[in-house]
């Protein structure tokens, strides 16, 4: 029954995209995000989001969720329609949407070819991220977590592969080895650190215990490399500004717990910035 649903799903998904490309990008954008505003509270517990937006904003009443929650499922659909688009984002046709600031830090990455890890969550349209990474030259595997839809999950690697990053790899402990390899040829790693993870540690986000991947705190002490937070916002519409944060530099004295739970303050701080634009449905304090 749920292979049945994930096909219905798939070519729900392929009958989307096709109408997508003969609206073109700014049509089919703002269509899915509106679509989205309807069908999204069918697919999720408005109950869990509302519990999750709470853990940040405490002191939120009915309105302030209702709106956040709305804006979610806008921006959630506005990604889905420009995963058809990511060629023309990579190519030139659609690079002038994304504004970058602290490029500085990412030429110095390149042009000393230093190796640093790049750590970020599911904001605004966050496969732009390791896209541009990528396109500006550096060296750059990036590490995902395959869909649970396997007929979808192909179509998005594919993209992936071709559009995003050409060296992904899997989520958990098969792409360890896989991740090593990179790292021992001097590429850097890209990775999402706001997703609940079962081999992770207990550290406090949004004042909360959350299991938390410590990827990111490994390689810091194994391999001495800087983490680089990347945050992206939609400014409007398909228009985007990538902001390429400082490096920094842990010393030998923190611990994978210190340094985990810096990197959640981190990312704390990202979302409220444009909450509305991080994924509130997934249930991250399990």
């Amino acid at each position: 029954m749920k292979y049945i649903k994930y096909f219905f799903q798939f070519l729900l998904a392929i009958i989307s995209f096709i109408i997508f490309k003969i609206l073109g990008v700014n049509n089919s954008s703002y269509l899915s995000g509106k679509i989205f505003e309807f069908i999204g509270p069918y697919f999720r517990s408005k109950k869990l989001i509302y519990s999750n937006i709470s853990k940040a904003y405490p002191n939120a009443d009915e309105k302030e969720l209702k709106k956040i929650t709305k804006a979610m499922w806008n921006n959630y659909g506005r990604v889905f329609s420009e995963y058809m688009f990511i060629k023309d984002f990579r190519s030139g046709k659609l690079s002038d949407k994304i504004e970058i600031v602290g490029k500085e830090y990412l030429d110095e990455i390149k042009n000393l070819n230093k190796q640093v890890v790049f750590i970020s969550g599911h904001f605004s349209n966050f496969e732009l991220m390791a896209m541009y990474l990528e396109k500006s030259g550096i060296q750059l595997s990036a590490i995902y977590r395959p869909l649970n839809n396997i007929f979808l999950n192909i179509i998005m690697e594919k993209i992936r592969n071709k559009f995003i990053c050409k060296n992904q790899i899997k989520k958990g402990l098969g792409g360890l080895k896989k991740l090593i390899s990179f790292i021992n040829k001097n590429y850097s790693t890209a990775l999402m650190i706001d997703q609940r993870v079962s081999e992770g540690i207990l550290s406090n986000f949004f004042n909360t215990k959350a299991l938390t991947t410590t990827i990111p705190a490994q390689l810091v002490k194994k391999y001495n490399i800087p983490i680089v937070p990347v945050y992206i916002e939609r400014i409007s519409g398909i228009n985007f500004k990538l902001e390429i944060k400082e490096p920094i530099i842990f010393s030998k004295e923190d611990t994978i717990q210190d340094i985990t739970n810096q990197l959640n303050k981190i990312l704390e701080k990202m979302i409220l910035k444009k909450p509305e634009q991080w994924i509130w449905s997934h249930n991250r304090w399990k």
